[in-house]
């Protein structure tokens, strides 16, 4: 995407002003007398350790690599702002760089740009040691040319949480859009929950592989697909949110591996009690879409906004839903099931042509979901099928409505 430059000279001169403004009236001399203006701008790289003051605004130019050694701590109700001056902004966790980045439900992390559009910047990425099926077990990153993958399963990038990421989806080429997270081979051992994708020009949150688990995600008005994964991923995830504007392709979009669906580790997500809310747009029709050989375990999910609402395709893929790799139930849909699979529609706690209403635009729960507790102590134990029960908005205070 284009970036608009006619206010370029004014915008640039207001963030600074505003980080200037923090810098003048957030401590005095006396309390920290080397302050400079320097310590608010992210650029470059980081091999060692930088923490980033609560409450204050920082400025990210250009791309803003984590090395391995490095740490990028980033305190409750900070603000990290991407100017709108001709840079590629980005963050980048290089293999071995670790975030701690722990905001509030009342303090918030947000990351955002002066320029208030989808795909004013390129996003938060990060590059673990988790396994992936490229060939040699190891790719390179769309955004940043860093390495990611490996064999270690519960490798550790560090701590998200309580992040909004806003008017991501930077275009690099007409190849490769920035998400607002795109986890590259991320392993189990990164803890990831309460993060919000807001008006990104491409999705909300991609997987390329690796085991990362996801808790407590809102994907609200990406422009491509709300949630996608490819390259074998085997996480899981609870309590997600995708609620499209006017634009939106899939609600999900799943693969294994396009070019090779057969490749291991396969794509085999664990997902659980998630609303997925489409734009009703008769030209992007399908909700969550299962293709390109993945196999999935989904289950307590409410999808409306979309002719159709699940999609299974590829020999591979719908084949594994005989031989028992994936199964989708307690799923109810508003529209239809559009799929080779047997009797998924007719599937334990399946129906379609559901009546589905939500206030607040996603809040709303159906009783009679599946306990995932038993499977993994990751899982939340819950007895309904949806992401957001009224009694306990976990969304509230911290994320953006459309």
């Amino acid at each position: 995407m284009k970036k608009n430059f006619m206010y370029l000279g004014t915008r640039s001169m207001i963030a600074m002003l505003s980080v200037a403004g923090f810098i003048g009236c957030s401590e005095s001399s006396t309390d920290n007398p080397t302050k400079t203006e320097d310590d608010y701008v992210l650029s470059g790289e980081l091999s060692s350790k930088k923490e980033l003051k609560a409450g204050e605004v920082y400025v990210l130019k250009g791309g803003y690599h984590v090395k391995n050694g490095g740490l990028l701590k980033i305190n409750e109700g900070v603000t990290i702002l991407s100017e709108d001056d001709g840079d590629v902004d980005y963050i980048l966790i290089e293999q071995g760089g670790m975030i701690d980045a722990q905001g509030t439900s009342s303090k918030p992390i947000v990351m955002t740009s002066d320029l208030k559009e989808p795909g004013a910047w390129g996003g938060l990425h990060i590059c673990g040691r988790a396994p992936i099926n490229l060939e040699g077990g190891s790719g390179k990153s769309e955004i940043g040319d860093a390495q990611f993958g490996g064999s270690d399963e519960t490798d550790n990038s560090g701590t998200l949480r309580y992040i909004r990421l806003e008017y991501t989806g930077y275009a690099f080429s007409e190849e490769k859009e920035s998400n607002g997270v795109t986890f590259y081979g991320v392993g189990r051992g990164t803890k990831v929950e309460y993060l919000q994708a807001y008006k990104g020009a491409d999705d909300g949150f991609e997987w390329f592989g690796g085991t990362v688990n996801a808790k407590y995600l809102v994907s609200s008005g990406s422009e491509d697909d709300s949630f996608d994964w490819t390259d074998g991923w085997k996480g899981y995830g609870q309590f997600w949110v995708a609620q499209q504007g006017a634009e939106g392709d899939c609600l999900i979009e799943a693969d294994n591996r396009s070019s090779n669906t057969t490749l291991t580790p396969v794509s085999n997500p664990t997902i659980a009690n998630l609303t997925l809310i489409g734009n009703n747009s008769t030209t992007s029709k399908r909700g969550a879409r299962f293709r390109a050989g993945t196999y999935v375990k989904m289950y307590n999910t409410l999808i409306t906004g979309k002719p159709e609402a699940v999609t299974t395709e590829t020999a591979e893929t719908e084949s594994s839903f005989v031989n028992g790799n994936s199964e989708i139930l307690f799923t109810e849909v508003a529209t239809i099931f559009k799929s080779g699979v047997a009797g998924l529609s007719q599937a334990e706690g399946n129906a379609e042509g559901v009546e589905l209403s939500f206030s607040k635009g996603y809040v709303g729960i159906k009783e009679g979901g599946k306990d995932m507790s038993s499977v993994d102590a990751f899982f939340t134990p819950t007895s309904y099928k949806g992401a957001v029960d009224p009694d306990n908005d976990w969304t509230k205070g911290w994320t953006k409505a459309l």
